[in-house]
């Protein structure tokens, strides 16, 4: 089921958490401490839908463009992994070392950050700008699986590249598109 993202509204003060680290022995690490310098960006995924890994290389690569400029990812896995036990903590540490990204991949095993950000796909994406203020959310750029565009980060692009230079954000944002968050 193709599910969209609810669009939280912009200037949302991001909601705080503190969560897990599977990759780092369950580590418990906050907003707080891994926000970005001038922006964060706050991913809802998880390890087995088609929507994350038709995106995860080219975050992957964001990430590795942003990161020396102040900008964080946080990713946060928030479904239920009785019924997905692909998604499980330990299936998290795999996916990380596989695909190879060395942002911090949070479990939210209560669901209440998922709640608290108002998510509702997988990936959904959450920026925030250096006071913690939403500024984008949305698409990360116009691919799907099976719709055979390319896998840009356009839209990610902007909004990342309109905070550092100062600018304004788009106004129309677009919302992501993934698999629903499996709620318990």
């Amino acid at each position: 089921m193709n599910t969209p993202s609810n669009m939280l509204p912009l200037g949302t003060k991001a909601p705080f958490f503190e969560l897990p680290n599977p990759s780092k022995t369950n580590e418990i690490q906050s907003l707080d401490e891994l926000k970005g310098e001038k922006g964060t960006l706050v991913i809802f995924m998880c390890n087995h839908c088609p929507f994350v890994l038709h995106v995860i290389d080219k975050i992957n690569e964001l990430y590795e463009d942003y990161n020396d400029k102040g900008i964080e990812f946080i990713a946060i896995n928030s479904n239920d992994v009785e019924k997905y036990p692909a998604d499980a903590p330990e299936k998290m540490i795999e996916f990380q070392i596989e695909r190879k990204f060395d942002f911090p991949y949070l479990y939210d095993e209560s669901q209440a950050v998922a709640k608290a950000y108002d998510a509702a796909c997988t990936p959904d994406f959450y920026f925030f700008d250096d006071k913690l203020d939403l500024i984008y959310r949305g698409q990360m750029d116009d691919s799907r699986p099976g719709n055979n565009k390319d896998v840009t980060g356009e839209d990610l692009i902007i909004a990342f590249e309109n905070l550092l230079l100062g600018e304004s954000q788009e106004e129309i944002q677009r919302p992501s598109m993934g698999c629903n968050i499996k709620w318990k």
